[in-house]
Formats: C-alpha cells, structure tokens, sequence
C-alpha cells in the first residue's frame, strides 16, 4: 500500500461498508468542530469586543450575526449541494462526473461567493436600518459588516473544498484547516482590539483574513491529492450537466439556509423594540443558536452523504438507517446542549459580556430556548435526508411556509399581542414541530418512490 494510500485509509471513513452507528459519529465529530470553527469566526469577534471593548460595540457586532448568518448559510447550502453530488458520484464509482462536479463546482463556488460579497457590501446599511438598528449601534455595524464581506469568497471556496473532501469520507483535514485559521482569527483580534484600540473594524479585518488562509490550505490539498477528489488547474471549467445537478442541489438548499435568516430579521426587529441593553443581551445569547445549529449541522450533512453515497451504491437499506441514526444523534446532542445551557447560561453569556444586566437580559433568551433545540432535528435532519436523495426544492418551499411565514405571522399576532421576550422565542418551537412534521411526510414519500427506481 503506498503512502497515499495509506493516509487516504487513515483520514477517510467508508460511507457504503461498515457499522453506520460508528463511521457516521467518527464521521460526524471532525464536521461538527469543523462547523463550528467556521461561525467562530463571528463569535469571536462579538466575544472580543464584548470583553475588551464595550458593550455598545458588543450590540454593534452581535446586531450583524443574523446578516452574518445569511450568506454563511447561503454558501454552506452551496457546499452542500456539492458534497451530494461528490458523494453520489463516489458511490456509483463514476470518475468522469466526481471529476467534471468538483471542477466545475469551484467556479461556481467562487461566483457564489463574490455576488454575496457584493450584496452584503451594498445591502449593509439599508438592511441595518429597515431591522431598526439602534442609531447608536448602526454605524459600527455598516462598517463591521462592509470589511466581513469581503471575506465571503474566501468562505465559499473552503465550503466548496469542504463539500468535496467529507464527500469523500475525509472530515479530519478540513478541521485542522480552519483550526489555524480559527487561532490566527482569535489572535488577530485580540491584536487590534487591545493593542491597536479597533473593535469593530479590526475584528472585521481579522475575520477576512482568516477566512482567505483557510481556502488556501483547503485548496492547497486538493491540488496535492491523487485521489478521485483531486482539483487540477488545468481541467478546471464549467460542465453544463455538473452545473445544473450542484444548482439544483445548492441553490435550493442555500435558499433554505438564508430563509432561516431572513424570518430571524423579522425577530431581530422584534428584539430590536426593546432598549439597548436587551438588544446587547440577546446578541449574547443569539450566540448558543448558532453555536448548537452548527454543531447539529454535521449530522445533517453526514445525513445527505451517507444516504448520497449508498444511493449511487444501491444500499436500499443504509440509507434508511443513515437518516434514522444521524436523526438519533442530533437529537441526543441537542437536548444535551439544551441542559447545559438552562444549568450554565450565566456562565456562557459571560463569555461574551461582563455586564450584569446584559447578562440577565441574555438569559431571557436561553430560557426559552434551552428546551427548544432538541425539536429542531426533526425538522433540519428529515430536510437533509431528502437532499441525500436529490431533491431540494421542495424541502425548502416546505420551510418557506413553515419558518418563515409562520413566524412573520406570530410575530404580527401573538408577538404584537404580548410583547415580552417569551412571546417572541416561543415561535421557534411551534414552527419547527410543524415544518419538522410536513418534512417527515415529504421524505416517507420520496424514499418510497427512490427505493422502487433502484
């Protein structure tokens, strides 16, 4: 066995062989750091000005997390809709279009990626103001959210070099990518926040550079492999059939993830009615959502690349049991997280503020949240393994009506009724059971119809 054989053995997991229970955990934990790392990003730029700063830039910052999570999201779904397509390839053994998917899908990546950075840049202020952002937060916010953006196509070329790598079985590298990336960010910002005296800017610009170092070691790989995963300069174009299965894949699937955001804008604004310090308080709490949703992302995504690989394989069965075991494992995570934040939010939040009433403004938020997460598996599990059968676009239409209608809705009603923190989180747990319950059927439906093609 060579020596790239042999590594290859070490770092990539066997998606169509094997007991799924183990390969989908060892396949899983790497992801979910690996995620998690990714938003860091974001987290450790509200937790530095939080702590080093003051809590004006803390409200500042935190007041762009769901903007930040917009176009994060939008190209994670890109990344996604890459990795099903790798993943089905690798399955049915077909090179020619694991190839043609992986060269193609760069470009489209990196268009991607610009065309966000460009919206972001443009849309940062009037969205700022249409979520009624405090005047006392906005400008720092613009200027936070202009320098992040430039980072973005830095972002979607890891994604993309992320799609194909844990297509392939291989989530350990990426980690240890966006491990240094993770530690330059942190460093950079305690750089230019405690020694240069820049909270908001300087967190910014230490985010765009991180995000461009960790592309050029996951793109850095890719050019070094000689596996079916290898990315050659040469052979990269766009291939029209490649295209249209990552788009179908992707754009669906990164429409899903920002509608997720944009019904949160509609919250923010809730959030927003309320006085400064409540704003600076659920920044820091809003913190544990992206912190868990990342972290359950990797069983999703194991979710889509097992059922992927054994649907080009044919294992009619293991793709049956790769949602019902990745479904187990989100769940069990997220009721664990859960307790742990409704034991320790004071703890956590104090990661972020050292304000006593931020604090306890945070925890209003936790409150109601901590008991919610474990339902939203259900939902973004079941959503995953469609898309490990190659359809999207339903899934998302079905979380347009469920998450972002009917949150606008309680919003305007019960929200508008009440007006306390509890009356606005509450709408999480109610919208994620019933899209969570239209997803399940959708997917019984569709596996039925796959199982009888194959």
């Amino acid at each position: 066995m060579s020596g790239e054989a042999k590594r290859k053995k070490k770092t990539t997991i066997n998606m169509v062989e094997g007991s799924l229970w183990k390969n989908i955990f060892l396949f899983s934990v790497p992801l979910m750091f690996s995620q998690l790392l990714e938003v860091m990003f974001n987290l450790s730029d509200v937790a530095v000005v939080g702590k080093f700063a003051d809590y004006k830039a803390l409200g500042a910052v935190g007041s762009t997390t769901l903007l930040v999570s917009l176009f994060v999201g939008f190209l994670i779904g890109m990344g996604s809709g890459v990795n099903v397509q790798v993943a089905l390839g690798l399955g049915a053994r077909d090179k020619r279009n694991v190839e043609q998917t992986i060269h193609t899908s760069l470009i489209l990546c990196f268009i991607v990626g610009m065309a966000a950075c460009i919206l972001c840049f443009v849309l940062a202020r009037p969205v700022l103001t249409l979520m009624k952002t405090k005047e006392d937060l906005l400008e720092q916010a613009v200027l936070y959210l202009r320098i992040y953006a430039l980072g973005l196509p830095g972002m979607a070329v890891y994604n993309f070099g992320n799609g194909v790598m844990s297509a392939g079985g291989d989530t350990r590298r990426p980690l240890v990518y966006l491990s240094i990336a993770g530690i330059l960010n942190v460093l950079l910002n305690l750089f230019f926040v405690i020694v240069m005296h820049v909270a908001a800017a300087g967190v910014a610009i230490a985010s765009v550079i991180a995000q461009y170092v960790s592309a050029a070691l996951i793109i850095a790989n890719l050019l070094r492999r000689e596996d079916e995963c290898n990315l050659s300069v040469k052979k990269i174009r766009l291939h029209k059939d490649a295209a249209k299965s990552v788009l179908l894949i992707g754009l669906p699937t990164g429409i899903q993830n920002a509608i997720f955001a944009i019904a949160n804008l509609f919250v923010q604004m809730g959030v927003n009615s309320f006085d400064t310090v409540m704003v600076s308080g659920n920044s820091a709490a809003a913190n544990a959502d992206t912190v868990i949703f990342n972290i359950l992302n990797a069983f999703y995504t194991a979710c889509a690349s097992f059922i992927g690989q054994n649907r080009g394989a044919g294992n009619r069965e293991r793709m049956k049991k790769s949602y019902f075991i990745s479904l187990f494992y989100g769940a069990g995570v997220a009721a664990l997280a859960g307790g742990v934040l409704l034991l320790s939010g004071r703890q956590f939040l104090s990661l972020f503020a050292n304000n006593t009433e931020v604090i306890d403004a945070g925890m209003q938020r936790l409150r109601i949240m901590g008991f919610s997460f474990v339902m939203a598996p259900f939902m973004d599990c079941t959503i995953a393994a469609s898309r490990g059968l190659g359809k999207s676009v339903v899934p998302t239409i079905i979380v347009v009506m469920g998450s972002c209608v009917f949150r606008v809705i309680w919003i305007y009603t019960i929200f508008a009724y009440f007006h306390t923190i509890p009356s606005l989180y509450l709408l999480y747990i109610f919208s994620w059971t019933i899209t969570a319950i239209a997803e399940g059927i959708y997917f019984g439906i569709v596996y039925k119809k796959t199982v009888q093609r194959m």
